[in-house]
Order: structure tokens, then sequence, then C-alpha cells
């Protein structure tokens, strides 16, 4: 018997072929774009370190997501930048709120449209954080009423989904509780249950305008040295009521995704982070990289790790691309 008996290129010779057994597929349905919104009327800002990333005003977001809902995109996650901040953050929770409003705006005008809500409070205070300052400390306890009546307000404006990205100790049991006995048994919750202390972030607190007044977020945030850390953050999320669960970043943390996927049953979401966005952006308007081939062979990595939903600022561009491909 001659040599190779075994020829892998057997399968890869032609595009249908490849098609036919490829072991990995990303569609549109399995995106959520994150969008920035804001209280001023008709304003459509640029985010410098975020090339094609805006902040839209609560009257021209609906039509952004108009737009995302026809390309087959499922899902949006909502940040509000505020224009009132104050050290407890308590234009979060406002029931007329930047969020509570585009949310009232998005599900009257395109009601099939899912709409998730970041619940954390660092956009709202004056101080950055994700939880209440004392004495240049990051009270847990005393943020997990800030985030009860967060989720709260989002659920009773019309949010589908309420996402904590807080990191605090308890806050996902606190949320279910909070949700559970105003009536909302039924509202899952994506919880960012192994989120990092990632250098990754730094384009989306320009956005947001959320960068930490002082000192960093290492105290709450995960250690990026740490793998069994993330999976018991993740057992704890779920066992408190967690129905999916996110990683955060994405790319830098395919490991965690994985082993994620290997231990839970749980639906779970990868967060491909504005930092992770702007260096493919970067590298493509220097000519360095392809960004349409980087954008999706970046994307495809993170389902195959086991992502089920990826949350990407580059869903309109993929769905685009994606959906043009079947035509």
């Amino acid at each position: 018997m001659g040599f190779p008996q075994h020829r892998p290129r057997r399968l890869r010779q032609y595009e249908p072929l490849r098609q036919l057994v490829r072991e990995t597929a990303l569609s549109p349905s399995d995106l959520i774009y994150p969008l920035f919104v804001t209280t001023e009327n008709n304003r459509k800002d640029p985010i410098n370190s975020m090339p094609g990333q805006w902040r839209w005003s609560i009257d021209l977001i609906v039509a952004e997501v108009q737009e995302v809902y026809q390309l087959g995109i499922p899902a949006v996650i909502l940040f509000g930048i505020p224009d009132h901040k104050d050290e407890q953050g308590t234009s979060g929770y406002d029931s007329n709120g930047v969020v509570q409003r585009a949310i009232r705006v998005i599900k009257e005008r395109i009601p099939d449209m899912l709409v998730i809500t970041d619940v954390c409070i660092d956009e709202y205070t004056l101080h950055g954080h994700c939880g209440i300052v004392r004495d240049g400390r990051i009270l847990n306890d005393e943020t997990l009423d800030c985030l009860r009546r967060m989720a709260r307000t989002h659920v009773e404006a019309g949010a589908d989904i309420v996402a904590p990205s807080d990191m605090m100790d308890g806050r996902v049991g606190a949320i279910r509780d909070e949700l559970d006995q105003a009536g909302f048994t039924e509202v899952p919750i994506l919880s960012y249950a192994a989120k990092y202390a990632s250098a990754l972030y730094a384009p989306f607190r320009e956005a947001a305008d959320s960068t930490p007044a002082f000192g960093d977020r290492r105290s709450y945030q995960m250690d990026p040295a740490n793998t069994r850390e993330a999976f018991r953050e993740i057992e704890l999320d779920i066992e408190e009521g967690a129905d999916m669960i996110m990683v955060k970043p994405a790319l830098p943390y395919l490991d965690i995704i994985a082993g994620a996927r290997d231990l839970f049953s749980v639906p779970i979401a990868a967060y491909q982070v504005s930092g992770e966005y702007s260096v493919i952006k970067a590298g493509a308007q220097l000519g360095w990289i392809d960004e349409q081939k980087v954008m999706m062979e970046s994307l495809l990595s993170i389902k195959r790790a086991g992502a089920d939903m990826i949350l990407t600022y580059f869903a309109k561009d993929a769905a685009t691309l994606m959906n043009a491909s079947r035509l």
C-alpha cells in the first residue's frame, strides 16, 4: 500500500466539498449588536476609537435597530449615556432614564426585536466604577440594591433580557429575587459571569464616558491569569439563577469559552469587545490585514470555541456579508 493512505486534502479540494464537511456554521441569528444611546435629540455622534460605531439619540436609534432586525440579527444590547451622573448612579435606575426610554421606543416600533440591557452603574456614576464607592473602596452589598432597581426598571420598560455586568458577588441572585417579586418570573438573566479585567475595554470607556476616575477595576473584575476562578464564577451565577452566561472578552479567552462549553449546559455568550473590534479596524485602515476576512475568521473562532451567541460591533457588517453570500 502506497504512502500516504490517508489524504485529508481530499476533502479540501473544492468549495462545495469544503462546505459539505464544515464543522462550524455562523449565521446572523448568532449575533447581538451593541448600541450606545444618549438623551440628546437628532444626534449621531461618531466614536473616534471605534470607526463605524456611533452614539445614537433615542429618536434616531429606531431606524438603526430596524436595519439590524432586517439583517436577521435577533437582538441588540443597550448601553446608556445619561445627561446626569452622581455618586450612586441614580439615573441608571430612573424609570425615565435614557435606556428605559429607548427600550419603550424600540419595543413599540419593532416588537419582535429582542432588547437586552446592560445592568451596571459605571456609565451613570461620577467615579466611573461599577459599584458604590466609600473611602476609595468598592462596596459590594450596597451596590446590589442599585442593580435590583436598575434591572426592574429595565424590565418594566419592556426589556426582554437583563445582563448584569458589574461583577459584584451575589448580584444574579439579587436581581432574580427582585424580578420574581415584581412578577417578572419569565424574564431571563444573561450574566457576565466571567468578565476579565482587560485592557481591551478602552474604546468602550471612551464611547460610554465610563473611565474610572481613580484606580482600576481589578478588585471586582477577574484576573486574566485565572482559569479555574472563571468556572467557579459561572457555577455560582447558574446556582443563583442565571439562564445564560457570558465570557468577556472573547478572542483572548477562547480557552474559557471552550472550557465552559464542556462543563456547563446553559447557553454561552461571548463578547467580542471594543478593543478587539478596534484592533481589526486599525489594522485594516493601515492596509495590513483584510478586514472582512479577519472579521469573519475571528467570529468563526468564537463560535467554534463553543459560544452560542456573540456580542459584536461587527454584527451588521458580518450579517450583511453572510446574507450576500447566500444569494
